[in-house]
């Protein structure tokens, strides 16, 4: 299992290597990526900032979670703090079991808890100002469907 907050770069590779097993006949990796506009307005770059112990112990308890109940092999989640610009890989999740689906729902799932559970905060600069971006709007995404929730 790979945990980790960092400034320094990630990747899906990592997060891949991080989670293979012989067992494995799915590995899924998910990436969040900085992207160049939010909401209607450009987005010049984003600042991470986290408290890393507690974020990699709740990153951890996570990771323990979707293990027991998506029967998973391994996962990795690794997350960037400082400056990123527009393109740089904000957040790696990697998981590998048995069979796709079960990569897929896995996959959504530890995402989203990381989303809601740990403690990385997310700023916003654009050209006339910044944000310190928190809460449902964070995330992104609506309820996942009935048919990927356990």
């Amino acid at each position: 299992m790979l945990i980790r907050v960092t400034e320094a770069p990630i990747s899906a590779d990592e997060g891949a290597r991080a989670v293979a097993s012989p067992a494995a006949g799915a590995i899924n990796v998910f990436l969040g990526v900085v992207r160049n506009t939010n909401l209607g307005r450009a987005v010049s770059h984003l600042v991470y900032d986290a408290y890393p112990s507690m974020a990699e112990k709740e990153m951890r308890a996570i990771a323990e979670e979707a293990k027991a109940r998506f029967g998973l092999e391994d996962c990795a989640i690794l997350h960037r703090t400082g400056r990123l610009e527009i393109g740089e890989t904000s957040l790696v999740v990697a998981v590998s079991c048995g069979h796709r689906r079960e990569s897929y729902e896995a996959g959504l799932w530890v995402v989203n808890e990381v989303k809601k559970r740990v403690p990385v905060w997310k700023k916003e600069v654009w050209e006339d100002g910044e944000e310190w971006i928190e809460g449902p709007e964070s995330l992104g995404m609506q309820q996942a469907p009935a048919s990927m929730q356990r």
